[in-house]
C-alpha cells in the first residue's frame, strides 16, 4: 500500500502524486500516469504492482491543474465528467499537465533510472513526456487516445518506447496504429485482440490473457532499460 505525497512543479504549482515503494531497495522506478479518471483504486492497484516488482512508482494528479481530489469508476456518467476535466487541462497553456509529469519523473529519480507507464489519455501523455520530459530512460504507453493522430505521430521520442494498442478499440482505428507504426520504425508496437482499456479489471473491456502479456513485456522493457 502507498500513500499520497504532495509534489511542486517548475512553475510552483502543489499537486498529490500516489507513491508505492518497493520492500527493499528499488532496481528503478516507474511513473504511472492515469486514464481519465484520476489516481482511482485501479490506478493505485498498478502502481502498487509495479512497487511489488522492485520499483519506485509515482503517480501523478493530472487533473489537479482544473479540479483537486478526482476519483472516478468506469460508468458512462464517470466517462463524461472524466472527458470534461480531460479536455480543460488540454485546453491550459503549454506545457500544461506536462509539467506535473516532469515533478514526478524527478521526484521517482532518487530511485535510479526512470520509466513511464500510462493508460488511455495517459498512454498519450506517456507518448509525450517521452518526447519532451527530461530524466526519462523508457516510456510504456497503453492504448493512448490521440497518439495516432498526425499531430502526435509527428513528435520524435527521446528514449527507447514500447506501445500496446487493441486491435477492437474504436477509439484508435487500426489504420492509424498502422501509420503510427511506419512513421515510427524504431518504437516497439504491440496489437492485441482486445478493446480499449484491455489492462483495467474493472473496466468491462478488461482482458485478462491481453492484460498478462502486455505486463509481461512492459516488465521486461524496463527490466532492459531501467536496469
Amino acid at each position: 500500500m502507498g500513500q499520497f505525497i504532495d509534489l511542486t512543479a517548475k512553475d510552483g504549482f502543489t499537486f498529490p502524486a500516489y507513491v508505492a515503494e518497493p520492500a527493499g531497495k528499488p532496481k528503478g522506478a516507474v511513473v504511472v500516469v492515469p486514464e481519465i479518471f484520476g489516481v482511482n483504486s485501479h490506478i493505485r492497484s498498478v502502481a502498487d504492482g509495479y512497487a511489488a516488482d522492485g520499483y519506485l512508482a509515482v503517480s501523478p494528479s493530472t487533473f489537479h491543474r482544473v479540479k483537486a481530489g478526482v476519483e472516478l469508476g468506469y460508468s458512462e456518467d464517470d466517462m463524461k465528467t472524466g472527458f470534461g476535466f480531460k479536455t480543460a487541462v488540454e485546453a491550459l497553456p503549454a506545457p500544461g499537465v506536462l509539467q506535473d509529469v516532469q515533478a514526478a519523473v524527478d521526484f521517482a529519480a532518487k530511485a535510479g533510472k526512470v520509466g513511464i507507464v500510462g493508460y488511455c489519455w495517459g498512454g498519450l501523455l506517456t507518448w509525450r513526456a517521452a518526447a519532451g520530459v527530461t530524466g526519462l530512460s523508457a516510456a510504456a504507453p497503453y492504448y493512448g487516445g490521440g497518439m495516432t493522430t498526425p499531430e502526435e505521430i509527428a513528435r520524435s521520442p527521446k528514449v527507447p518506447v514500447l506501445a500496446h494498442f487493441g486491435s477492437q478499440d474504436h477509439w484508435i482505428p487500426l489504420d492509424t496504429v498502422e501509420a503510427f507504426k511506419k512513421a515510427h520504425p524504431e518504437v516497439e508496437v504491440h496489437i492485441y485482440e482486445a478493446n480499449h482499456g484491455f489492462n483495467c479489471d474493472q473496466r468491462g473491456s478488461y482482458d485478462a490473457a491481453a492484460a498478462k502479456l502486455a505486463r509481461e513485456r512492459t516488465l521486461a522493457f524496463f527490466g532492459k532499460h531501467l536496469a
